[in-house]
């Protein structure tokens, strides 16, 4: 495949079971058991569940309850978060032995450019083979990787032979394979959006091809032109070592739900104190607002507010988190309230989107 830009190598690397596979390397008595990491307590959240929890239905931000409901033999750990950094910077000490064209996008994933690498290997494929052999030599823990000439196509990839292995979609499969991918595993697709293409008769990569730009923006807003452009394979972003932030946040849940705004005041002004925190920290203001409410039955509403100049003071933010909590009346009692701080005054201009123009198949994986 040959666009009017050059192809890329690139590898997205996901950790499998992250957090549980840490604390079952750490603790031998916890391998081959349903394992989770998070809370067990009745207002418990599962932050990530081993392959042999997930056998059983149980999934990362499930509730304790449910979770233990639905596998009673459930084994939880609380969360080691300065572990689970430490074993990732290893991770990523890895990756740049073969590339500085890294773009962590979490403690257990990250996209690689290796188009041109430091080992001198024109293949993307063996390279991810080998990073993926490292990262259990090295330190006992299997990894997932995805092959193709962008992030959108490296990503699908990487979840399709999960866990421990690894797919390459060469530049001359990348339409079929788009075209046959069901339409809830495009990557940016989840459960709401994928139910209304199926309202739509769009299921697969094929049905989404054949709709038109304009049908699709004027169903799904600015996602159209994503969704127009990637199922044919065109995704430009590049892998940025240096990531931007795209928002800054900060939230709290409860140890008791709220059942009135007056009671969440006290916990709006710690919150926006954190968010003030952290803003300063990164030297980073912004101008839209955005209150996060998670009631008590774990459905989820978000009230934003765009205003004309980039603010990173916690009072501004307060008053405005304020404003959109009254906005309109709460659908239950709450467990989880959140700010974060959006439209950021790092944020580059978008990049062009480019036609793809021809095929080509020398492209070695």
């Amino acid at each position: 495949m040959v666009t009017d830009f050059p192809l890329r190598k690139i590898i997205h690397v996901d950790m499998d079971a992250f957090y549980a596979s840490v604390e079952q390397l750490d603790n031998p008595d916890l391998k081959g058991k349903p394992l989770a990491v998070g809370g067990a307590e009745k207002r418990g959240v599962v932050s990530a569940a081993s392959y042999e929890a997930r056998k059983y239905g149980v999934r990362s931000a499930m509730s304790g309850y449910i979770a233990i409901r639905n596998c009673p033999e459930l084994i939880f750990v609380k969360p080691r978060y300065a572990r689970y950094k430490e074993i990732s910077q290893k991770i990523r000490s890895i990756f740049y032995d073969y590339t500085d064209l890294v773009e962590p996008l979490s403690l257990d994933e990250a996209y690689l450019d290796v188009t041109i690498n430091k080992k001198g290997n024109p293949s993307a494929s063996l390279i991810a083979k080998e990073i993926r052999e490292r990262i259990f030599n090295e330190l006992g823990l299997t990894a997932s990787a995805g092959i193709s000439i962008n992030k959108f196509i490296a990503k699908v990839a990487s979840d399709y032979n999960k866990p421990n292995g690894q797919k390459t979609i060469n530049p001359e499969e990348v339409i079929s394979f788009l075209e046959e991918l069901e339409i809830r595993k495009f990557y940016g697709v989840g459960k709401v959006t994928a139910e209304k293409m199926y309202s739509l008769g769009i299921f697969t990569g094929k049905d989404l091809k054949q709709k038109t730009i304009a049908f699709l923006e004027e169903n799904f807003g600015k996602s159209g032109a994503y969704y127009y452009h990637v199922v044919r394979g065109i995704h430009n972003s590049p892998v940025k070592p240096n990531r931007i932030p795209k928002s800054v946040g900060a939230e709290r849940t409860f140890n008791e739900n709220l059942s009135s705004e007056i009671f969440m005041l006290e916990k709006l002004e710690n919150i926006a104190s954190e968010l003030e925190r952290r803003l300063k920290k990164s030297k980073i203001a912004g101008k839209t607002i955005t209150l996060k409410i998670k009631y008590s039955d774990f459905t989820l509403q978000t009230r934003s507010k765009t205003i004309q100049y980039f603010v990173s003071d916690k009072n501004l933010i307060l008053e405005t988190a304020k404003d959109l909590l009254y906005q309109e009346r709460l659908e239950n009692s709450v467990r989880l309230l959140g700010i974060s701080l959006s439209n950021l005054n790092t944020e580059n201009k978008k990049e062009t989107i480019h036609k793809m123009v021809s095929v080509q198949l020398k492209f070695e994986f």
